[in-house]
């Protein structure tokens, strides 16, 4: 008898059920009786969802966080989404260290395929850079926030809400405490706050550039020219995503949901508008009310989402830029694709594809099964909703809370393949499959 060769999991599988396991400890703490206000009923399904959404940081909401939860309950989330914006394996490696563990080589492959680095060489020093960099830049904005918030709310209950909504927009999560005032508020009433927009703002764009653009900057400073092409990439689709963004918005929106305001206001809520679709889920404007001309702008900046390597979700910057730059290259029958001085290994191009495809077929999927036994949502609401999820951003038009089990079930699957990334849930399933070395005889067929 040959003894059965025991199958090890892939990195992705790991970190999958890393990811699981901190959901599952979630929810059992969420349930528990110090975690929900007295009057209220927490039933597993609002503690998962709330959970999910939390640990890929999303910010989906079933019920409203502050008048629900308890401080504890909201410290659970927290931590929940702190160690889902910088990744459990980033969390778990930091301890390794102060504990002066040595990293194996299989944890340093994990750290690199939780933070999609391109080499696994520099990994730890990179990670020691990523937990100091969180610690300085969360640090700062919670300072500037508890600063802000505590004319209003005291100072103990300002600092809290500056750690808290500082944590919550570093990692892109977008949960708030504003229920204190309005259930499912946001940040509408801070419209024009330019200390708090800002402020948050700058938290999520820079948590959403990616740990490696970080390294690239702490590096080499300002000058562009000595940057990685992947740090270029990053910040100048940021850059045009964010003006193009901010300018339609005012377009849009100016005879809508900016009628009253100032300029200076008009100006901060537009921008405002166009950063929080990146995955940040916060809101500063009525969402709903938005003209579908501005709806339809925010999904596509949804669907783009952030950059890789960050706490941010969705297809991602580089993956739009590559499918653009292709599509550029082939239209005027050149070969390759060349930028900033470089070429492009074709290898991407079939990457992004995949990577757009595999969106598209959840997103769509969990929309035709929601739209399917729940015929009375709206169309243009259910896409909304399903492309907020699966590039964990957490905006939404309002009916999250009007979903059936079935729905929310679908739109928690969706969180979860979007913080993992859906490319990598999808590959797997089949990474450790053996490959047949056959290939079919291959044959012709017409294309467009």
């Amino acid at each position: 008898m040959f003894a059965k060769k025991r199958k090890r999991i892939s990195k992705v599988q790991f970190i999958a059920l890393g990811f699981l396991v901190i959901i599952l400890t979630g929810t059992i703490l969420l349930m528990m009786p110090f975690s929900t206000r007295e009057g209220q009923n927490t039933t597993f399904l609002e503690a998962m969802f709330t959970a999910v959404s939390a640990t890929c940081v999303t910010g989906l909401v079933a019920v409203d966080t502050f008048s629900h939860w308890t401080v504890a309950g909201q410290i659970i989330i927290l931590v929940m989404i702190q160690i889902g914006g910088l990744g459990f394996m980033s969390i778990g490696i930091t301890f390794a260290l102060l504990l002066r563990r040595r990293v194996s080589l299989r944890y340093r492959g994990l750290m690199q395929e939780s933070v999609n680095t391109l080499q696994i060489g520099g990994i730890v020093k990179l990670t020691k850079k990523m937990i100091k960099g969180t610690l300085i830049f969360e640090g700062i904005g919670a300072a500037i926030l508890a600063i802000r918030f505590a004319g209003k709310l005291g100072v103990p209950r300002g600092i809290y809400y500056g750690i808290f909504h500082s944590v919550s927009a570093f990692c892109n999560a977008g949960f708030d405490l504003f229920g204190r005032y309005s259930e499912y508020n946001s940040l509408c009433g801070l419209e024009g706050d330019w200390v708090v927009i800002m402020t948050i703002s700058a938290l999520v764009i820079i948590g959403g550039l990616g740990f490696v653009v970080w390294d690239d900057i702490s590096r080499n400073k300002l000058h562009f020219r000595k940057y990685r092409l992947h740090s270029k990439i990053v910040l100048s689709v940021t850059a045009v995503l964010l003006a193009v963004g901010t300018i339609l918005f005012l377009i849009f929106e100016n005879n809508n949901t900016l009628v009253g305001m100032n300029p200076g206001t008009k100006f901060l809520a537009a921008f405002f508008s166009s950063v929080t679709p990146r995955t940040a889920g916060f809101n500063s404007i009525d969402t709903a009310a938005l003209t579908p001309a501005s709806k339809l702008l925010t999904m596509m900046l949804m669907f783009i989402g952030g950059s890789p390597g960050s706490t941010a979700g969705g297809a991602k910057t580089t993956t739009l830029f590559v499918i653009i730059a292709y599509l550029w290259t082939s239209m005027r029958s050149k070969y390759g694709i060349d930028v900033f001085g470089r070429r492009l290994q074709a290898d991407v191009v079939k990457k992004a594809a995949l990577v757009i495809g595999v969106n598209m077929f959840l997103f769509l999927t969990a929309a035709l099964v929601i739209l399917g036994l729940q015929p009375e949502l709206l169309f243009s609401d259910v896409m909304f909703e399903v492309i907020s999820a699966i590039s964990t951003v957490g905006m939404t038009t309002g009916i999250t809370r009007s979903l059936c089990t079935a729905s929310k079930i679908a739109v928690m699957m969706l969180m979860y393949c979007g913080r993992i990334g859906s490319l990598s849930f999808a590959l797997s399933f089949s990474e450790n499959k053996r490959i047949v070395p056959v290939q079919q005889p291959e044959e012709q067929i017409n294309i467009g």
